[in-house]
């Protein structure tokens, strides 16, 4: 993850970093558990291990909720700001890999 951002309480988890990808697991161990806010520099994809929901806030005081299924991955393009929490009553976790 890239750009301006604050602490959150779910955990990342370097996995591979080199000059095209960085791909990082996000666990989070129980639900309200958030990145913290943050904005990619890169376009990236998540591959959630888990089938459930994430809520997604966004700056305009909206959230959302984001269906997941575990193992069919999404695609985001840079520049968002947005903090992601788990809106499950279980730890969970994705993958998420940025595109250098």
């Amino acid at each position: 993850m890239c750009g301006e951002s604050t602490i959150g309480t779910a955990v990342p988890t370097i996995l591979i970093e080199n000059d095209r990808v960085r791909v990082t697991q996000w666990k989070f161990l129980k639900k309200g558990d958030n990145t913290g806010w943050h904005t990619h520099d890169y376009d990236y994809i998540v591959v959630p291990m888990f089938t459930g929901i994430l809520e997604i806030d966004t700056p305009d005081d909206a959230r959302s909720k984001a269906e997941l299924t575990q193992g069919v991955p999404y695609f985001r393009d840079l520049g968002v700001r947005h903090d992601v929490i788990n809106g499950n009553d279980f730890e969970c976790a994705f993958i998420e890999v940025e595109l250098l």
